[in-house]
Parts: C-alpha cells; sequence; structure tokens
C-alpha cells in the first residue's frame, strides 16, 4: 500500500478516534520491543505553544551537533512532517515499513489513528543512533500515548480550556492531566505563569522536580533583544542577556532554554545565537509574504488568539483584514474576542474537513458579536489571493483559526516564504 493508503486504513482502524489510554497500545510498544535504551527524552505538553517549544529544542540540540528524533501533530500538509529525524522529514518508504512493523506486531490489538503512528514514530528512532527524543503530546499528557515513555524532562507550555469534552472544563482538570508526563525524581518545567495551585500541589505529590517559570526561570525584554535567568539541575542560577529574538513566542523560547538547561546537553553561546536565529515553525505567526503582509496562525482558542492580538497591536498595521476558518467544536465567540479591537475587516471561509463550521454561520456569529464581515468565501487561499491584490502597503492579511485554514492557504496558495 501507499502511504495514502495506509493513512486512510489507520483512520478507520479503530471504533473511535480518540480513545484514551494506554493499556492496548503498551501491549504492542512490549511486543515490538521499543521500551529498549531510549536515549534522553524530552516530553512536552500544553495547551499552547507545544510546537514551538519542540521546535526550539530541535533546532538548538541540533545546532549543538545532537542526533534527534522529533514526534509532533498535526501535520499541515503532509503526515512526514510529523516525524523527523536530524531536521529532515521520514520518507514514504521509511513510514510504510514502520507501519508494517506495527501492524504485525499488533497481534489484533485495535489502535487509534494516533496510536499507531506514535508507534511507528518510535520504531524508526530505535533504528538511529540518536541522541535525544524530543515528542510532542497529542491531546492532554497523562493519558497520551506519548506518556508510555518516561522523559527525563517533562515540559508543560501553558494551560488553558481547550479538549474539555475529554480533559475537564476548568483550567485546574487541564492542569492535572497535562503534569500527568511528570515522574516522580525528575524535572517537569511549567511555562505556564498562572499554574493553579491545585496543579502545583499533585505535581509535588507525585515528587516532580518543579521548575516555574516567573519563579525558577525567567525572561525579560526589549525592542532588539532579550535576557533569561535559567536554573540548572544542581540548583545553580545562569543568566544570559542580549539573545536575538526568535520568530516564535518568548514564553515558548525560554521554556525550551530552561528544558534544556536540565539536560546533558552542552552549547555554547554562538551555537544558541544561531538556534534562536534559526527556529521557525509553519503556521505560527509565519510571515508568508511582505508588503501588504501575509501572517499564518493556526492559534484556534482564546488564550492562543490573546497572545495574538498582543503581537498585533504592538506590530502597529494600518488595517488587519482577517481570514478566518474555524472547527465546529472549538469555542468561537471566546475565540474571536481577543481580536476584535484588532481585526478591521473578518473574512469568513469553508474548510475542507466535515468538523468545520459553515462560514455562513461563522459569519453569523462575526455579525452578532459587532465586527465587520464580508461574505463567506469557498476557501482561505481564494480569500488571501484576493485580499493580497486588493490591500495596501501598512495592512496585513491574517489567516487564523484551525491547522486546516492556514494548511489551505499553504497548499494552494503559491505563495513563497517572506524574506527578510
Amino acid at each position: 500500500m501507499s502511504l495514502s493508503d495506509w493513512l486512510s486504513r489507520l483512520e478507520r482502524l479503530h471504533f473511535k478516534a480518540i480513545d484514551m489510554g494506554l493499556e492496548r497500545i503498551r501491549a504492542v510498544a512490549v511486543a515490538l520491543g521499543l521500551f529498549t535504551n531510549p536515549p534522553f527524552v524530552f516530553t512536552v505538553a500544553g495547551t499552547n505553544g507545544k510546537g514551538s517549544t519542540v521546535a526550539i529544542l530541535d533546532q538548538l540540540l541540533r545546532r549543538g551537533g545532537y542526533r534527534t528524533g522529533c514526534y509532533t501533530s498535526p501535520h499541515l500538509v503532509h503526515f512526514n512532517e510529523r516525524v523527523c529525524i536530524n531536521g529532515q522529514c521520514c520518507n514514504d518508504a521509511e513510514l510504510i515499513a514502520a507501519f508494517e512493523a506495527v501492524e504485525a506486531a499488533r497481534s489484533g490489538i485495535s489502535l487509534t489513528y494516533f496510536e499507531f503512528t506514535t508507534l511507528a514514530a518510535i520504531w524508526l528512532f530505535q533504528r538511529r543512533d540518536l541522541d535525544a527524543w524530543v515528542l510532542e503530546v497529542g491531546l492532554g499528557g497523562r493519558l497520551d500515548a506519548v506518556n508510555l515513555w518516561d522523559p527525563d524532562v517533562a515540559v508543560v507550555t501553558s494551560i488553558a480550556l481547550d479538549h474539555q469534552a475529554w480533559l475537564g472544563d476548568t483550567r485546574s482538570a487541564i492542569g492535572l492531566e497535562k503534569i500527568g508526563i511528570g515522574r516522580g525524581g525528575r524535572p517537569l518545567v511549567l511555562g505556564e505563569p498562572d499554574v493553579p495551585e491545585a496543579v502545583r500541589q499533585q505535581a509535588r505529590t507525585m515528587g516532580c522536580q518543579i521548575l516555574a517559570l516567573g519563579q525558577d526561570f525567567n525572561f525579560q525584554s526589549d525592542a532588539e533583544s532579550w535576557h533569561c535567568q535559567l536554573r540548572a539541575g544542581d540548583g545553580q542560577r545562569t543568566e544570559l542577556r542580549n539573545l536575538p529574538r526568535p520568530e516564535l513566542y518568548l514564553q515558548n523560547a525560554v521554556t525550551a532554554l530552561q528544558a534544556l538547561a536540565l539536560s546533558p546537553f552542552q552549547l555554547d553561546r554562538d551555537t544558541l545565537e544561531r538556534g534562536l536565529n534559526l527556529a521557525t515553525l509553519p503556521g505560527r505567526r509565519q510571515l508568508l509574504h511582505r508588503d501588504p503582509d501575509l501572517m499564518l496562525d493556526v492559534g484556534h482558542n482564546p488564550h492562543a488568539a490573546d497572545a495574538l492580538a498582543r503581537h498585533l497591536r504592538a506590530a502597529g498595521y494600518q488595517r488587519v483584514n482577517c481570514v478566518l476558518g474555524m472547527l465546529s467544536d472549538k469555542d468561537v465567540i471566546n475565540t474571536v474576542m481577543p481580536l476584535l479591537d484588532v481585526v478591521d475587516r473578518w473574512y469568513p471561509v469553508a474548510l475542507a474537513t466535515d468538523r468545520a463550521l459553515a462560514p455562513a454561520g461563522l459569519q453569523r456569529t462575526l455579525l452578532e458579536l459587532g465586527a465587520c464581515s464580508d461574505a463567506p468565501a469557498p476557501a482561505a487561499h481564494r480569500a488571501v489571493k484576493r485580499l493580497l491584490a486588493e490591500v495596501h502597503s501598512g495592512e496585513l492579511v491574517l489567516v487564523f483559526g484551525s491547522f486546516y485554514t492556514v494548511a489551505d492557504v499553504i497548499q494552494y496558495g503559491d505563495l513563497e516564504p517572506a524574506k527578510g
């Protein structure tokens, strides 16, 4: 079968898309021998910022000459994006071989799409001589497939409301699920500055070595650079000054640096600077076109929207035009509200998934909130092409609301990444 055939099959393999728990996948992992001699493991959970933190960690390690396996989700355009070794996406043949190995080992055990693909990723990593695995949690943490492997450093980037149907409807409940990746006696890096007390208490009960943003590590920034204070594994404090500003949020950058400070991997100053300069992630405040600017952001919940709104206010665009597509199970109203005073006009679009909120319904919600909304468009890339031909220098075309919205522009927009 082709990779596409395999992925279609995996979508139908289990009776429901999300089936949280580790018993089934653990049995197959044991059969595959996937717990034998893992390298140093970073596991990253969080409502937002997981992908950026993983990208920075992976980039810094590779700049330092270390060999990495990086597992992320979801992908934007090609599934291969999820499984990368030393910065290169695994090719179709490699992934198919891994799927065949998992299929042969599962002996009739039913696996979800994510469970099956996680096993395939680890199978590929184990067959390479790697120094570190950087694993991104798919959903939650405690019952997520990647939590089968004990992290040497666990990271929780943020705690906010999303996926409430599976994780709970309070920040405390969600946070308790996310810190489930922590292990007693090992570091748990909390990049969330406002951790609910119940979550802190549970982490202490678990025996985790807690390092929290604002207490154990922190950062400050100015227009040109930023500075951070970190704590090493022996408790010693380190200060890094005049660091280059990465394209990703500084909160995620300092969280990645703190995780790295707790590892055996040593990076000199020049390597840190080069890694921060090179760390990017498609769809995270990604500028794909300039003058007028086109920005892609996969944010899809209130926490992500609030961070983006702060960034746009500081950027000072003359006018912001937002191409918006969202899934029907997301909190549309509270996601849109932080951006209402930043966006001048909204352009609701259809998405290529059954989970999408119809653009007519999205437009209705925008109008009810008092926003200025254009007529719905059949696809994000069509709305973007029209806007880029109409808007002026100093304006921004923002694509926001879902991985699907951003992926449509990347896949069909025929645009080259911005230079400079």
